[in-house]
């Protein structure tokens, strides 16, 4: 009869980080399972699953947080937690606790509809991001230089279903040199950071990115340290973003960290799975 598992991999696309972590997991023998969010269930009141410990990788932010919100509920421990994975998936909720840590950050307000989005973005100035409350991969993130345009984007964000979708997040528009940073922290630790370069003004890896590893700083690492621990994330990506005059801000944290473009730029240097189940490991014991 085999071994219960103690971890369970949570995700329902399989990428080349998560096969990575399973290995991991597998080489230290400790007992795993993968759980396809497309298939997987929990009642509200009952029996623990088998596992004591759920890695949350689930790529869709709303299914991850129910989720972890199931399982914390029958007693399974959760890294990232269902309030990490709330707070970061929520822009406005993360820029909350960003700066309550007193945490810099780009000039930010919340819109309750597009109309006064104008009004917000009149206040911040030109040129000002739109950002949806909820995503990743820098989808559906627009940059406005004018009223013109700004009147626009909004008129399309007005025709969006669903009520969350109309209000509205916006931000000043930091003139960066043509990268941000993004820094991998686990179990409060940060593992390394990397420049991100794009040709677009979005500088994710997921729209081809190119990745460099950054020297780390006191400040960069202070900034990712605090900002992880804001948001309550074992595991984080934080991307920092700095002005003309070299100033940095925190622009949000990540609890569903991709990390292959990361160990590219270290070329394998840094074990990031590895890393990552070393920290499982301490929450298990």
């Amino acid at each position: 009869m085999s071994e219960p598992a103690s971890v369970a991999v949570l995700t329902s696309r399989l990428r080349v980080d998560d096969k990575r972590i399973l290995e991991a997991l597998e080489r230290r023998n400790v007992a795993v399972a993968h759980v396809d969010t497309r298939t997987a269930w929990w009642p509200l009141d009952g029996a623990a699953p088998e596992w004591r410990l759920v890695l949350n990788r689930e790529i869709g932010q709303i299914r991850a947080g129910y989720a972890a919100r199931a399982l914390e509920r029958l007693g399974v421990i959760g890294v990232n937690s269902a309030a990490a994975i709330e707070t970061c998936a929520d822009k406005w909720h993360t820029s909350l606790a960003l700066r309550a840590a007193g945490l810099p950050t780009p000039r930010t307000a919340l819109a309750a509809t597009p109309e006064a989005a104008l009004s917000a973005l009149a206040a911040i100035g030109y040129p000002a991001v739109v950002k949806p409350l909820v995503g990743s991969w820098g989808r559906l993130v627009t940059t406005v230089p004018d009223p013109d345009l700004a009147r626009t984007v909004l008129e399309y964000v007005a025709a969006l279903p669903g009520p969350q979708a109309h209000i509205v997040y916006v931000q000043e528009y930091v003139r960066k040199p043509g990268r941000d940073i993004r820094v991998v922290v686990v179990g409060g630790e940060v593992l390394g950071a990397v420049y991100r370069y794009s040709a677009d003004w979005r500088t994710n890896v997921a729209r081809g990115a190119r990745t460099e590893r950054c020297p780390l700083t006191d400040r960069i690492i202070e900034l990712a340290t605090t900002a992880a621990t804001a948001v309550g994330a074992d595991l984080a990506g934080v991307d920092l973003v700095e002005d003309e005059t070299g100033r940095l801000y925190v622009l949000e944290v990540n609890s569903g960290v991709e990390f292959a473009g990361f160990e590219q730029a270290y070329d394998g240097s840094v074990d990031v799975a590895g890393r990552i189940v070393d920290h499982v490991l301490t929450r298990l014991t």
